[in-house]
């Protein structure tokens, strides 16, 4: 496996304070007691969507000057996000039809859980950008979608297992992956639900056992399908284009060598 963007000591104080804070960011209405005041502030949400940006930035930025990131890397960077952004709109109003996370997924197990974090952050952002869906929701998605791709990175065994292994571990991998990055955003828009449906919503009042059977309730009555699609999907694709796409990651890791310094030679 190739890092073609190295997290270093600051990127990776970075990464894991914006991990703990979006951990708690999606998670509060389980770590909040149900006397807490926290609820009442629940239409501060903009406030939070501002501060998660700043820190996902803040993550992109101090991964991108730590590493030293060059021209090639940069290009790489840039083709793989415009391509996931491009990816994206195709499956809109589809059930589960979202190609781009097959290709961020092989993207983040060639070049690595920092350019994964990096790719996967981006190109939210970007897809956002493209199909008009910026709001609250964003910094969101960009941290699952960060953390979905880094994660491909993390797996084990990058220099000794290839072909049906490999492509196995991906696939089983990016099944529970698409599945999981339904429920966490399950999480960012759930409290906010209100009254919209009484029986399954947030209920700042009740204990947590409650609260996750509504959120289990939830998600089983409103994303089941598009989560499984998805999840679907990413494996159907990983099975049938994964060979060809990480030959070609691959070999253009290979051709770019992003670990080898550059040198001059006086003429």
């Amino acid at each position: 496996m190739t890092n073609a963007i190295r997290l270093g000591p600051r990127s990776l104080t970075a990464l894991a304070l914006t991990s703990t804070v979006g951990v708690v960011a999606f998670g509060w209405p389980f770590l909040a007691p149900p006397d807490s005041t926290l609820a009442a502030h629940a239409q501060d949400a903009p406030w939070l969507f501002a501060g998660l940006l700043i820190l996902l930035v803040a993550v992109v930025a101090a991964t991108i000057a730590e590493s030293g990131l060059g021209p090639k890397a940069v290009a790489m960077l840039g083709v793989l996000a415009a391509t996931g952004a491009a990816l994206r709109p195709l499956g809109a109003g589809t059930a589960g039809i979202e190609p781009m996370f097959f290709l961020l997924l092989l993207s983040g197990r060639v070049l690595g859980p920092g350019f994964g974090f990096t790719l996967g952050s981006l190109t939210m952002f970007a897809s956002a950008l493209l199909t008009g869906g910026v709001g609250p929701w964003l910094p969101f998605q960009m941290l699952a979608m960060g953390w979905f791709t880094m994660g491909a990175g993390l797996l084990p065994g990058p220099d000794r297992l290839r072909g049906r292994t490999e492509l196995a571990l991906l696939s089983a991998y990016g099944f529970l992956a698409a599945l999981a990055y339904g429920t966490v955003m399950n999480l960012a828009g759930w409290p906010f639900m209100g009254a919209l449906a009484s029986g399954i919503a947030f209920d700042p009042h009740a204990a947590v056992p409650a609260n996750l059977a509504r959120f289990v309730a939830y998600c089983l009555a409103t994303s089941l399908g598009w989560d499984l699609g998805r999840a679907l999907v990413t494996v159907v694709l990983t099975l049938a284009l994964g060979p060809a796409v990480l030959k070609a990651l691959r070999r253009a890791t290979r051709r770019a060598a992003f670990e080898t310094a550059v040198t001059f030679e006086s003429g």
